[in-house]
């Protein structure tokens, strides 16, 4: 499946929080714009000033979304936080070159990183504007330390020093692999569950629930070798990406112990799943029968194509909240650059 080739997927800082609030001249760029047959809405969300690129990766019920935008002309991301129209940068950590958003829960608090190269970076708690650098896994070192996702409760998930671990009550928990060498954790639900991927004890990667203090593989696609979790909602489906017995990834769907292929887009050979909303609607990206990639919508056992922004070739969703709003980032024509992306139900 062709991906953004454009985006920064890596980044976001940590310490306290200035927020450059600007309003987005930028969105006015491309309006929104109606989804051919289907009853939504598409927006660039634009960019920080001078940017050039942008992504949102989660938004919470409240419709606040945070991600990473370029900013200055530099190269390196700024985690962002979008709310009454306006995009926030959301700083770095002292002495970090880049940070990313990865998500946000209904009291405003934001998961995510920040660092001065890949190799070394920290996960991070911003709570009340100021952002708090997250202590790493006991002998993960100040390499590769990622807050991907964070629930109400405020437990935060992530990989620290290529294990998979919860931060909650000030503390770092490793939560181990199935066997294997490294794990990551991808998500968690308001009953603390957690999903995400670890290395088995043959060299495979598999998904994985970790609930009650037990990691437990749930396997692979038949005939696939490789699965990843990448969502789960509160009655506990989950949702990720898989091998198939072809080779091609496929979005999955795993409830009641069975994993479900999603399929792709018509003519498409390869799907991702992203997230999941408590409503059971599942958003990711497929590839279609010209060979490009679109965010898809599914529900109700369709996956619908949520489209680009005007122009647009490439398109990815990356979170859903509950009323149904979808984020992720998109190409257009205005732009060679993909910016992030909110697309609205119409009610």
């Amino acid at each position: 499946m062709q991906s953004l080739s454009r985006r920064i997927s890596r980044g976001l800082p940590v310490g306290h929080v200035g927020r450059i609030f600007t309003v987005l001249a930028l969105l006015s760029v491309v309006a929104s714009q109606p989804i051919a047959g289907q009853s939504f809405t598409v927006k660039d969300l634009g960019t920080l000033p001078h940017g050039s690129f942008s992504v949102a990766r989660g938004i919470n019920n409240q419709g606040q979304i945070v991600g990473d935008s370029e900013t200055s002309g530099l190269s390196r991301p700024h985690a962002f936080l979008f709310e009454h129209q306006v995009m926030a940068d959301l700083g770095l950590l002292p002495g970090a070159g880049f940070s990313a958003a990865t998500g946000i829960n209904k009291r405003g608090q934001i998961a995510g990183y920040s660092g001065a190269t890949a190799l070394f970076e920290f996960a991070v708690l911003i709570d009340d504007d100021v952002m708090l650098k997250l202590p790493p896994r006991t002998g993960a070192g100040d390499n590769n330390n990622q807050a991907l996702a964070i629930n109400d409760h405020a437990q935060v998930v992530g990989v620290s020093g290529a294990h998979a671990f919860l931060f909650e009550n000030g503390a770092v928990i490793d939560l181990g692999t199935l066997g294997g060498t490294s794990s990551r954790a991808n998500a968690i639900n308001d009953h603390g569950q957690t999903v995400g991927e670890s290395a088995t004890a043959s060299g495979d990667t598999h998904a994985f629930l970790f609930d009650d203090g037990v990691m437990v593989d749930l396997g692979t696609l038949p005939g696939g070798n490789f699965s990843s979790a990448t969502g789960i909602n509160k009655h506990g489906q989950i949702v990720g990406v898989a091998n198939t017995a072809s080779g091609n990834k496929h979005a999955f769907l795993f409830e009641d112990g069975v994993m479900k292929d999603l399929g792709t887009l018509p003519g498409g050979t390869s799907s991702r799943a992203n997230a999941i909303n408590d409503h059971g609607q599942v958003v990711g990206s497929s590839s279609t029968a010209n060979s490009s990639s679109h965010a898809f919508l599914f529900d109700d056992g369709v996956m619908i194509d949520l489209g680009t922004l005007p122009g647009g070739d490439l398109s990815e969703a990356l979170g859903i909240n509950n009323r149904g709003q979808v984020v992720g980032d998109s190409s257009s024509a205005t732009s060679s650059f993909s910016h992030a992306t909110l697309w609205t139900p119409a009610h």
